[in-house]
C-alpha cells in the first residue's frame, strides 16, 4: 500500500479505499480499523476515517470486546469528528455482532460442560459495565429450555431472590439449572456472597428435585466454574 499518511481517503488509490476494497476484495480483506472506518464514513479535519478508527481501536487495546463496552457518550466525548450518528453506527454494529454470536451459540443448546455455558453467556455478559445474574433452565437431556435474567445491579453486585429463580424453573418443569453472573472488574474468583447464594439456591432447589449443575462467573475472556472447582 502506498504512503497515505497525509492524504484524504478520497485521494487514495481506488483499490486501497476501504469501501472500494470491500466491494472488490471482500470483507475478509479489510482490517478491523478499515471496517470501523466504513462505519464512521469520514474523519475530521486532521485525520482520515481510517486514522480515526485506528486511534479508537488503539485506545481499546485493539480489542473489539473493549470497544463494545463504550457507549455513545463515551465515543462522542473522546474523539473529534464522532457525533451522534457515527457513535450510534458503531454501537449498533457491535450489538448486532453480539446478537449474531448469541444466535449461533443457540444452535447447539445442549450443555455438556462449563465451556458450553460460557459460549452461550459470554456474548450477553462479557462486556457489560454492571453485574447481571442469569439462569439457564435445562431438561433431562441437559438441553436449554430457556434462559432469563434474574436481576441487574451495579458495578460490584446484584440482589438475588431464590424464589424468583425457582418459580420459572418449576413452571417450565426444568430438571436442572445453571446459575451465571458476570464480574465487570475482570476478577473471575467468587466472593463470599457468591458462594453463599450458590449454597442457598442449591439447598432450595433440592427440595423441588431440581439440580443446580453449576454456577459460572463470566468475564470478557474467561470464567470460573463452581462445578469444575468442586464447589458445588
Amino acid at each position: 500500500m502506498a504512503d497515505y499518511e497525509h492524504l484524504r481517503i478520497k485521494e487514495w488509490a481506488l483499490e486501497d479505499r476501504p469501501r472500494e476494497k470491500l466491494i472488490h476484495k471482500g470483507l475478509s480483506s479489510l482490517s478491523d480499523a478499515e471496517l470501523l472506518a466504513v462505519l464512521i464514513g469520514s474523519g475530521n479535519a486532521k485525520e482520515s476515517a481510517v486514522d480515526l478508527a485506528k486511534k479508537i481501536l488503539k485506545d481499546c487495546n485493539n480489542n473489539l470486546n473493549e470497544l463494545g463496552k463504550k457507549g455513545i457518550s463515551d465515543l462522542k466525548r473522546a474523539y473529534l469528528g464522532i457525533g451522534d450518528a457515527k457513535a450510534i453506527s458503531i454501537v449498533a454494529a457491535l450489538e448486532l455482532g453480539r446478537r449474531r454470536k448469541l444466535q449461533e451459540n443457540f444452535r447447539r443448546p445442549k450443555i455438556s460442560s462449563s465451556h458450553d455455558v460460557f459460549n452461550i453467556m459470554q456474548p450477553i455478559l462479557g462486556d457489560l459495565p454492571h453485574e447481571e445474574f442469569w439462569v439457564l433452565l435445562l431438561n433431562r437431556s441437559n438441553k436449554v429450555i430457556t434462559k432469563f435474567k434474574i436481576s441487574q445491579g451495579g458495578v460490584s453486585g446484584t440482589v438475588i431472590d431464590v424464589r424468583i429463580i425457582l418459580k420459572p424453573a418449576i413452571e417450565n418443569l426444568a430438571s436442572s439449572i445453571v446459575l451465571c453472573h458476570n464480574h465487570p472488574s475482570g476478577n473471575i474468583y467468587p466472593s463470599e456472597a457468591d458462594e453463599k447464594i450458590t449454597d442457598k439456591v442449591s439447598e432450595a432447589a433440592d427440595i423441588m428435585d431440581i439440580k443446580v449443575l453449576d454456577h459460572l462467573i463470566v468475564t470478557d475472556e474467561n470464567y470460573f466454574s463452581f462445578a469444575d472447582e468442586g464447589k458445588i
